[in-house]
């Protein structure tokens, strides 16, 4: 087995960002490892698409066409595992998204593969590939391997691996799958974009940022008044977003959004994980909140106090009545 398959992913005619983000880092490793790497798309509109995913370092664009026009797990499952099971890959690269994660770790399983989900990192040592994740609550980085599997199955996460600039020179062939016997576990009714941000994080020049530490989802308005109060923009962790607190613009890391042009941010209950720390720890000035004294935060803060955020807001309210 050799190569990498990267399975595209796209969204009302359009390729979706993550799609080349994964062949930045499949490019990245292909050499390594060796063998070709090939990007598949799947749907009604896949061959119309392939040009769009023909960047420098691949080698081979297949499509799969389908009656459906939008995702289903069942059928994404099918035809990974076919192709899959025609191309022999050393690895599959799926993104890590509300898609990958329907039907990845059931690719894994069928195929026997060594699976591991949100990477944010992949290197080769030797024959073994290495993928990079966090664990424990994003409170460490781990390195895992997987010994005597012949393929393996990742799902990466966006907005971290640096998309090839330039175009390629891949073949693009169409691929012929039975899904025949594939049960629809979804019916599409129709697409909701969210609703746009009248704030641009990006060009924040100073944040107040949010974490777990808030504890409860009813004590983000007292934090978004104080950031009104501040004249700060209202920031959060990844955890924060993910559970609703806060829409996705307020994230700050290697998901969110990189925190460019800010001069102070103000950290309360953030512990710091690595992937936060992509999005703010070159800021010249930071200052973290956080009871545990061990927090990683600490190690780029600027000003740091190991004491309850609620105390530290209520020194704040009280200031700037």
């Amino acid at each position: 087995m050799a190569g990498i398959l990267v399975v595209g992913e796209h969204l009302q005619g359009e390729v979706r960002d993550i799609t080349g983000e994964i062949i930045g880092a499949a490019v990245a490793l292909k050499d390594k490892i060796g063998g070709p790497l090939t990007v598949l798309l799947i749907g009604a509109d896949a061959p119309a698409l392939a040009e769009k995913v023909n960047l420098e370092g691949v080698d081979e664009i297949v499509t799969v066409v389908t009656e459906a026009a939008h995702f289903d797990s069942n059928l994404y499952e099918e035809v990974v595992c076919q192709v899959g099971a025609q191309k022999e890959p050393r690895a599959i690269f799926m993104g890590h998204s509300v898609n990958g994660m329907a039907y990845g770790a059931a690719v894994a399983a069928r195929l026997g593969a060594g699976f591991a989900s949100d990477v944010f990192g992949v290197e080769a040592e030797g024959a073994d590939i290495v993928a990079i994740r966090s664990g424990y609550g994003a409170k460490v980085q781990m390195e895992l391997v997987f010994p005597e599997k012949t393929v393996v199955a990742l799902t990466l996460r966006g907005a971290t691996f640096e998309v090839p600039e330039a175009g390629g020179s891949a073949t693009i062939a169409a691929v012929d799958v039975d899904t025949s016997g594939v049960e629809a576990v979804s019916t599409h009714v129709e697409y909701r974009d969210p609703p746009p941000a009248d704030f641009d994080i990006t060009k924040a020049e100073f944040i107040l940022s949010i974490g777990r530490g808030i504890e409860d989802p009813d004590n983000v308005p007292r934090f978004k008044e104080l950031a009104e109060r501040l004249g700060a923009t209202l920031g959060c962790s990844r955890p924060v977003a993910d559970s609703g607190w806060l829409p996705k613009p307020h994230q700050v890391g290697q998901s969110g959004k990189v925190a460019s042009n800010c001069k102070l941010y103000i950290a309360l209950g953030i512990s710091g994980a690595v992937q936060h720390l992509f999005g703010m720890k070159h800021i010249e000035t930071i200052i973290a909140i956080n009871t545990d004294s061990d927090a990683p935060m600490y190690n780029y803060a600027t000003y740091g106090a190991t004491m309850s955020l609620f105390d530290f807001a209520d020194a704040l309210e009280k200031q700037f009545n």
